[in-house]
């Protein structure tokens, strides 16, 4: 896919300086550019690269001026970064324009999908399924019987989608990841012996929501497991049955948060967050990577440790912590001239 300086310049209503018929077709750093691709400067520490870049292409903000002779064509923005940002916007949208239903793949009976639906190679979509319009599967996908998935959804290759989810408008759902599956439910009977409690409810995933690749949402016991819209989930995160994740929250890799957790939004969780069962966490609450949480918190709060402590109290007592054992041998020596005194 090609791209001239005069059609770039016209995407970011820039000015040409240079061929405005050279063209790219790849991206590239500044430091690293080489024939064809196209890059941006928009930090002043990077100002001695646009001399020796053999990029095609350079994205500059208006007021930058060259003190020497450059063989890179120029576009000049108001904001190269932002125009940059901009431009790999728009690429990533034309890179993922596909349509049409490739073969093999299988549409149910009473599966129906709008406008320019994607259906990847070996998809399965299963009974009365409802797909939105400008909808992507990617190959070897799984959609269960029941499902809704909103307009502007894309399931990259290799997704499994229960029976019963209901997955909102403008969702990206990253390889590998499981949503819907059963939740986490045993009772042991009288002979030690653990039975499995069926697990009928389902996910509602609403609009505007990444899920990370590998990540599994569990569905419900009863009811919905709940991600209201604007969530981002890393790869690699377990949200079991019934928990709910409050809007525009986000969640790094690794974390696993268990079953009727309720979390609020605007909250920050690093990687690797434990978070136990059936407590609130509280609307734009910081968790610091590795925090073990296993109490309510209330909103606002930034908190670190395992279990974890209120972060500004964690980070004085990890003073101590790392000089324990010297404390302690003080506090012998303390006991033994004590002993000697009296």
């Amino acid at each position: 896919m090609k791209f001239t300086a005069e059609q770039i310049a016209g995407i970011l209503e820039g000015e040409v300086v240079g061929n405005p018929q050279i063209e790219v077709y790849k991206l590239a750093k500044i430091e690293e550019g080489t024939d064809g691709s196209l890059t941006f400067l928009a930090n002043p520490k990077y100002n001695s690269y646009i001399y020796s870049t053999q990029a095609s292409i350079t994205i500059v903000n208006k007021t930058f001026e060259p003190e020497a002779s450059i063989t890179t064509t120029l576009i000049k923005v108001d904001d190269a970064y932002k125009s940059f940002s901009k431009l790999l916007e728009y690429y990533n949208q034309v890179k993922l324009m596909k349509s049409g239903i490739e073969q093999p793949s299988v549409l149910s009976e009473g599966a129906t999908y709008g406008d320019n639906l994607y259906l990847g190679s070996f998809c399965y979509i299963g009974k009365n399924v409802k797909i939105g319009s400008n909808v992507k599967i990617y190959p070897n996908s799984f959609v269960g019987d029941n499902v809704i998935i909103g307009d502007n959804t894309i399931l990259f290759a290799g997704v499994r989608i229960y029976s019963e989810t209901e997955i909102g408008s403008g969702c990206t759902i990253h390889s590998g990841a499981i949503v819907g599956s059963d939740g986490f439910g045993y009772v042991p009977n009288e002979e030690g012996v653990y039975n499995k409690v069926p697990q009928i409810g389902n996910v509602i995933i609403e609009d505007n929501v990444d899920i990370g690749s590998c990540t599994t949402i569990d569905r419900a016991t009863l009811g919905s497991t709940i991600i209201k819209k604007g969530v981002k989930l890393d790869n690699q995160i377990q949200i079991a049955h019934n928990v709910v994740i409050g809007e525009n929250t986000v969640i790094a890799s690794q974390t696993g948060v268990a079953g009727s957790t309720k979390i609020g939004k605007n909250c920050i969780i690093g990687g690797q967050v434990g978070i136990v069962g059936h407590i609130t966490i509280g609307n734009n609450v910081r968790i610091q990577a590795q925090s073990g949480v296993g109490k309510n918190i209330p909103d606002g709060e930034a908190i670190q440790g395992s279990p974890a402590l209120g972060y500004s109290d964690f980070n004085k007592s990890y003073v101590h912590f790392r000089n324990l054992p010297k404390i302690v041998s003080d506090i012998e020596d303390l006991k033994k001239r004590n002993k000697e005194v009296n």
